[in-house]
């Protein structure tokens, strides 16, 4: 859990209260290790002195609510422990499926905790099912809620929880999760994954596994030096393939956004009007792509344009 002393913090010091609240929100923008700190805050709840305890993932008084496999072959793919597609909300009945082993007492001790990853997911008859757990505990029940947009929570949801927020990472604690989880990435792709996590590990490893790193520079060139011959458009295509898949492109689109945020500090005043255009124009590209079926070397093609033309080339002159 590196980078997150200050929630821990916070968390050890209710845990030593006489009276801990029931309800805790984590909160921060996607990838942070919210979910990650859930699972080691649930473990820590559950245990008892002297009780060996399993896995998190496999203790009885940890309940983890997520979205459900999208069907069964995707089903047959989580058991598998293979990547599978999820539904896209938590359903009021897996609410209802675990509060009905609430009325039962815990397992192992004195304590349960119920993980709701991520709260954003719940449909509206969920949380209205969860409300009522959250407004008469049973006790020694404990609910941790992630959420990376916490403004999407009820306010009777937030009425009744402490918020936990997290923050996010900077650069050396960036380098040092990124060495724990991926210690095979170094040099442009290290340094282009920290770039475009934006402080969280999780984006930056997302980011990894999709191989950008070659990209990532060749768009910082773009901005920097324009591309007047096209040659470096050329090259950008080269690098993402011949049929790049959607999430790769959109995946590209974030990482050309991100490319011009970081140039921001370092341009002049006309630079930075055209790298606000240029963004502008990226960010409309971003809601087309996922529903949009564009052909990959024309949007490509356009990407490298958008960022070519933020550089003070004869080719912006002309």
């Amino acid at each position: 859990m590196i980078g997150h002393d200050e929630a821990w913090a916070v968390w050890r010091a209710a845990r030593a209260g006489h009276r801990m609240h029931h309800g805790w929100i984590l909160a921060g923008r996607e990838g942070l290790g919210k979910a990650s700190f859930a699972r080691a805050a649930a473990a820590d709840l559950v245990a008892e002195p002297g009780v060996p305890q399993p896995l998190p993932e496999a203790h009885p008084d940890i309940h983890l609510l997520e979205p459900l496999p999208n069907n069964e072959d995707e089903a047959k793919k989580r058991d598998e422990g293979k990547p599978y597609l999820r539904k896209r909300n938590i359903s009021v009945d897996q609410i209802r499926g675990v509060q009905r082993r609430l009325v039962t007492r815990p397992t192992m001790g004195a304590r349960r905790a119920v993980i709701i990853d991520a709260a954003d997911d719940l449909e509206k008859g969920a949380v209205n099912a969860l409300l009522k757990s959250l407004e008469e505990p049973p006790v020694g029940t404990f609910f941790l809620l992630v959420t990376h947009q916490i403004g999407r929570l009820l306010p009777t949801v937030r009425s009744r929880c402490m918020v936990l927020r997290f923050q996010p990472l900077g650069p050396e604690d960036m380098a040092r999760a990124l060495a724990a989880e991926a210690p095979q990435l170094g040099g442009a792709a290290l340094e282009a994954a920290i770039a475009a996590g934006r402080g969280a590990p999780g984006a930056a490893l997302a980011f990894a596994e999709l191989e950008l790193g070659g990209a990532w520079q060749i768009m910082a060139r773009l901005v920097a030096e324009g591309d007047p011959d096209l040659a470096l458009r050329a090259e950008l295509s080269t690098t993402l393939g011949q049929r790049p898949d959607r999430e790769r492109l959109l995946a590209l689109v974030e990482a050309a956004r991100r490319t011009l945020v970081e140039a921001m500090p370092r341009s002049d005043d006309a630079k930075r009007l055209r790298i606000v255009e240029a963004h502008a124009a990226l960010t409309s590209l971003a809601a087309q792509v996922p529903t949009y079926n564009f052909e990959p070397a024309l949007l490509l093609l356009e990407i490298g344009g958008l960022l070519a033309s933020v550089a003070r080339t004869r080719e912006n002159a002309a």
